[in-house]
């Protein structure tokens, strides 16, 4: 399901059964991360799914990439996976607001 940054951060401030996906790629994430996501780069192909296949289905996954194209692509899998509240966060984290923070290497 598509968000707009405001629905996506509001629904995500009040579940507290929220987990927070990047699928971007590791070098794209060093320029910064939203708080507490983890990193899932969907370019890793089969990876990426058997990452994905290893989450628990329970949660709810607040997805996002650079510019909402590839998170997009990434919650119609989890959706193909089982998984029932995967939102993609529409514009990605270059029109983010919200505060970022860095990987630790």
């Amino acid at each position: 399901m598509n968000l707009t940054q405001e629905e996506w951060v509001s629904q995500l401030e009040a579940d507290e059964n929220s987990v927070i996906l990047d699928v971007r790629t590791e070098e794209e994430c060093n320029d910064g991360i939203i708080p507490n996501a983890i990193i899932m780069d969907i370019y890793e192909g089969y990876e990426f799914i058997k990452k994905l296949e290893a989450l628990d289905k329970t949660k709810n996954y607040y997805v996002y990439c650079r510019s909402g194209i590839r998170s997009e692509q990434a919650c119609e899998i989890m959706d193909e996976l089982g998984f029932d509240h995967a939102y993609n966060l529409l514009g990605g984290i270059i029109e983010w607001s919200g505060d970022i923070v860095y990987p630790e290497d």
